[in-house]
């Protein structure tokens, strides 16, 4: 558990920055994230989860 709520945290942080850093860009996907279809907004997030879930498995010392 101390794991995910650092992960979330993490997500947190690099979006916090993302914000700040470049708010006009972000923004800008915001806006291409709300003009985009259902169907090809939820395969880009099962593809993400899915790479996700093998990065930590990797890192995690997966067998």
């Amino acid at each position: 558990m101390l794991d995910f709520i650092a992960a979330l945290g993490l997500v947190f942080a690099i979006e916090g920055i993302l914000f700040a850093a470049i708010p006009h860009l972000a923004k800008d996907a915001l806006r291409s994230a709300s003009e985009t279809p259902v169907e090809t907004m939820r395969l880009i997030g099962l593809g993400s989860a899915a790479l996700g879930v093998l990065l930590v498995w990797l890192v995690r010392g997966g067998t």
